[in-house]
């Protein structure tokens, strides 16, 4: 039986700690699963607004892919925020190289003050290349409606949602519900059935992190050996937690709190 469970993240730095790569790797953390990272761009942002974002070159990002892969056994991978096409074209040949075969993608396109992070060609790349390498897709309803081209009004509209963006090629869609009001629900579409997964809201305003943190634990889940629908069932129990758990840090929307479970205090 395997002991050590590996999971790369592949996505932005947020120097405020509480989303893109730092999110994942607390969350790899927190559920057990050896965590790297491949950075992609360096995001200046707080709990309130997204400063500035600085790319990083495309040959850095295939050296980073290049040292992570030639040495280590990856479980599985998760696709954060790619900005340009240049680095999508990177990461996806870089994966293709080395047979990734789990892949999460969160596309991360928009932050939560609305700053668009990712360009419009990137955008076409990401519908055209890398939905189809992915086993999960995980994009929230206002980066459905820019992929789809269409407003998605109601929970009702979410199931035909998901049915279009898996017929982009995935091996399934999780489409999250949390934008609309009243308890979050989100539908994973696996091509023959939809599933809901519906969750109490927790009267918050820290959420900042909350879609890179589902998408890394479904990853760390995979890693683990579990089904797709297991892995999002307990990802969706994981992203509760540490949202009730949300730390009042910063000014504006604080980070969820990615070890809301440990109790022990002896060692703090």
């Amino acid at each position: 039986m395997k002991q050590i469970y590996t999971a790369l993240s592949i996505a932005g730095s947020d120097c405020s700690g509480g989303a893109g790569i730092q999110a994942d790797l607390k969350t790899f953390s927190a559920l057990g699963v050896y965590g790297m990272s491949v950075i992609t761009s360096i995001v200046a942002e707080n709990t309130s607004r997204v400063r500035s974002v600085f790319d990083v070159i495309p040959a850095a990002v295939a050296e980073q892919l290049e040292a992570v892969f030639e040495d280590i056994d990856v479980d599985c991978v998760k696709i954060g925020m790619l900005k340009k096409k240049e680095i999508m074209e990177t990461v996806l040949k870089k994966l293709k190289k080395y047979k990734a075969d789990q892949i999460v993608c969160d596309p991360v396109m928009l932050s939560k003050d609305g700053s668009c992070l990712m360009e419009p060609e990137a955008v076409s790349f990401l519908k055209r290349e890398i939905i189809p390498i992915c086993t999960v897709f995980t994009p929230n309803i206002p980066e459905a409606e820019v992929l789809l081209g269409k407003t998605i009004a109601a929970f009702e509209d979410m199931k035909q949602a998901a049915e279009e963006l898996y017929s982009m090629g995935c091996k399934s869609c999780l489409l999250k519900g949390g934008h609309f009001s009243g308890d979050p629900a989100d539908i994973l579409f696996d091509g023959e059935n939809f599933h809901v997964f519906t969750a109490k809201r927790v009267p918050t305003k820290n959420t900042h992190g909350t879609g890179c943190t589902l998408s890394s634990a479904i990853c760390a889940y995979l890693a683990k050996g579990e089904t797709i629908f297991t892995a999002v069932k307990k990802s969706k129990m994981y992203i509760t937690g540490a949202i009730a758990g949300g730390l009042e840090i910063g000014k504006g929307n604080g980070p969820l709190n990615h070890f809301y479970f440990i109790k022990n205090t002896e060692l703090l």
